[in-house]
């Protein structure tokens, strides 16, 4: 089988430039990012809530203060302001040629804190395999429920759903369920994982302890990336820049080259086992 290289990657300030919320959703209601985080923020610690709860709570609450329908259809169209970094929407396309080229599938996924439904409305979600993310339930059109809660330590659950093969979020047992390496679908040691901070740093951890391979990309007058590198949490810290030619690219294509080479020399070996297993049945 081709062997597949999986790019994780989160989504804020990764592939576009701030909170996804803050382009069009926050400002319908009237408020700045910095007065609508801080109402979310305080709700959670006063009701000793998780963070990403606490902001979907104050989203639906918000909405209907207003007399507003917090519906999928504005979220997604909330999602067609989103500016995304210098060359994403031109990266997966070339990410997929140059991964042809050395041999191998490449196969994109998010995994993300942000909302699934904006992420819908970005032009690049067509994309992803999965996207992995917070999500809400809706009654009669109107999201009313979180159905999904993607936060910073349990982003772990879709490393390793994405390493498995199982996929699907309500599939639990197969998850759990001993599997040996040789029959993971993505081993951990051709997976890239692309992040920006502190938040991303238990996924970064977990792929980088079981040999694969971190990057943590940095805007100007960010440094966060920098200190994870210092201190070894992540492999490479670059420019959020996924233009051709970028320090991004050429640090992905030489990742991807080298799991090209590991794959095609464990192929040989397993080749030369064959072989030798049939000269000695033959003998």
């Amino acid at each position: 089988m081709t062997p597949i290289v999986a790019l994780l990657y989160d989504f804020d300030k990764t592939l576009c430039t701030t909170d996804m919320e803050d382009y069009a959703f926050i400002p319908a209601l009237g408020y700045t990012p910095a007065e609508f985080w801080k109402k979310a923020n305080d709700f959670g610690r006063e009701n000793r809530m998780d963070g990403l709860l606490a902001y979907m709570y104050t989203m639906i609450a918000e909405c209907r203060a207003q007399g507003k329908d917090l519906k999928r259809d504005f979220l997604v169209a909330c999602g067609r302001s989103m500016e995304l970094f210098p060359g994403v929407r031109e990266w997966f396309q070339r990410i997929n040629a140059f991964g042809e080229q050395q041999g191998v599938t490449i196969e994109h996924y998010v995994l993300s804190s942000g909302l699934k439904e904006i992420i819908e409305g970005s032009g690049i979600a067509h994309h992803f395999k999965q996207i992995y993310a917070c999500e809400f339930y809706y009654r009669d059109g109107v999201a009313c429920w979180p159905k999904l809660d993607v936060n910073f330590t349990n982003k772990t659950q879709f490393v390793y759903r994405i390493n498995k093969g199982v996929l699907d979020v309500t599939e639990h047992r197969a998850l759990n369920e001993f599997m040996p390496e040789e029959k993971r679908r993505v081993p951990f040691s051709n997976m890239i994982y692309v992040g920006d901070g502190l938040t991303d740093v238990p996924s970064m951890k977990l792929t980088k302890l079981n040999g694969g391979h971190s990057i943590a990309v940095w805007q100007e007058n960010e440094g966060v990336s920098n200190e994870m590198l210092l201190e070894g949490r992540v492999d490479f810290a670059v420019k959020a820049d996924y233009s051709k030619g970028s320090e991004m690219e050429k640090t992905v294509f030489a990742v991807i080259d080298q799991i090209a080479a590991s794959a095609k020399t464990a192929q040989m070996h397993v080749d030369a086992c064959d072989r030798a297993k049939r000269t000695q049945e033959e003998a």
